[in-house]
């Protein structure tokens, strides 16, 4: 197949970057294939180019499409509550009943405050951890992302595993040019799924460090699911040292469940970072957490302000959304397409003799190139051959099956048997050519 498919993508690429920085709006749209394309409309679990090429997809817009595309109820839930006005520059009803219904299911949402995106809800978190221990570092996660601002922009990519070096004192590499380094200076890495590490580290330095802040389960580099007890031990630990436990919950929010990874792994935080899928595509996230901690921000010791937070759009978004998810509980049907992707994939890789590792959980699957039978951390991630995962996602996608660059699908409720059925066909074609050397 020629880049001839993606012809008039390339056009207005070529007309894009006459006003817009590299053609795109984010730096990962950069990275389609054969390039970055543009699509003009999107239905259920099937997205259309400018080319007209239909594709099956497994991106769901990198993670927010819960429901699938252009689902009709939250359409028609924006259109109607837009039409009463935008922006009030004041409260609404809506946003109260969102916020209720949060409350209501995620154990750690005793208070909230409505932001934009997970960037701006994490940083809000960490502010509130600083103001109300009086102490400034935080402990993260090496591979774990948690936004593109300063202070977390380092540690989500490495030249090697040997590069990061020693495990109890890593090296941090900046994930962007015109980083201040005194910004690797507000946080201490360490690599996640190691109890015993972080004990140690706490041990030495917990009179500096007012928050652990860690995906749940981790989603952004691989697909790895917390070891038993790593979760319970942060909260431990957290507990012991009047320090907060704050969960990104920007990707397993409303994925593994209603009440996010916080009531699937029966671990609650004392604040989390809920975005994506709160939204079904619209642009809204929400700092929520134990009214001890966000006092910090109802008391205003602690300033969270935007002018377009919980406006009128985002927020009947958002509430149609949740409505939706309690209604027809799409779980254990949305478990069950992620179990037979994963299966159906580990078959193809054992039938053809393919290093093909498959993880995840629920209807999170990762699939990567490694002579390993599980990874477990970011060092383990970075051992992934690159090349050939590039080569399999460009594979599937000439096939017309849409998936995350690093090798992530993501399942919603509108996928159904015959659709993994489709993308496992697929990419049992796409593995074929792999292994014949014509990729």
């Amino acid at each position: 197949m020629t880049d001839n498919r993606y012809k008039e993508s390339g056009n207005w690429l070529d007309r894009a970057k006459k006003v817009l920085a590299s053609g795109v709006s984010s730096e990962f749209r950069k990275y389609n294939h054969p390039h970055a394309l543009f699509y003009t409309h999107g239905k259920g679990v099937h997205l259309w180019d400018v080319d007209g090429n239909e594709y099956l997809d497994f991106t769901l817009s990198q993670g927010p499409l819960i429901l699938g595309h252009s689902n009709q109820e939250v359409l028609d839930a924006v259109q109607s509550y837009s039409a009463q006005g935008q922006l009030f520059a004041g409260q609404h009803q809506q946003e109260v009943e969102l916020a209720e219904w949060l409350n209501r299911v995620i154990p750690s949402a005793e208070l909230m405050r409505f932001c934009l995106d997970g960037s701006e809800a994490v940083h809000t978190a960490i502010r509130v951890a600083r103001a109300k221990t009086g102490k400034t570092k935080f402990i993260r996660f090496e591979g774990h992302y948690h936004g593109w601002l300063d202070n977390v922009a380092w540690g989500i990519s490495a030249p090697s595993p040997d590069a990061l070096g020693d495990r109890f004192n890593p090296v941090v590499f900046p994930w962007s040019q015109g980083l201040p380094s005194q910004a690797k200076d507000e946080f201490i890495i360490l690599p996640w799924n190691d109890l015993e590490l972080v004990r140690a580290k706490l041990a030495e330095c917990h009179s500096e460090v007012c928050a652990i802040i860690t995906e749940p389960m981790m989603c952004n580099s691989g697909c790895i699911p917390p070891h038993p007890g790593f979760l319970e031990g942060l909260r431990a630990l957290c507990d012991e040292y009047g320090i907060a436990l704050i969960f990104d919950e920007v990707i397993t929010g409303f994925r593994l469940g209603l009440a996010g990874a916080q009531g699937f792994f029966q671990v609650t935080p004392d604040m989390s970072i809920f975005a994506k899928a709160l939204g079904s595509g619209y642009p809204i996230s929400a700092i929520v957490g134990k009214k001890v901690w966000m006092e910090e921000i109802a008391s205003a010791r602690v300033i969270h302000a935007g002018t377009m937070n919980a406006c009128n759009p985002t927020v009947a978004a958002a509430l149609a959304t949740v409505r939706i998810l309690e209604r027809d509980n799409p779980y254990p049907h949305m478990f069950t397409m992620g179990e037979e992707l994963r299966d159906g994939l580990r078959q193809l890789a054992e039938d053809m003799d393919v290093n093909l590792l498959v993880q995840g959980l629920g209807p999170v699957v990762h699939t990567g190139f490694i002579d390993r039978k599980s990874v477990s951390d970011f060092r383990e991630v970075l051992q992934y051959d690159g090349v050939k995962l590039k080569r399999f996602i460009s594979g599937l996608h000439d096939e017309g099956v849409r998936v995350i660059g690093r090798g992530l699908w993501y399942i919603s409720s509108a996928h159904e048997p015959d659709h993994i059925t489709q993308a496992l066909r697929k990419a049992k074609e796409v593995l074929h050519r792999l292994n014949q050397g014509k990729l």
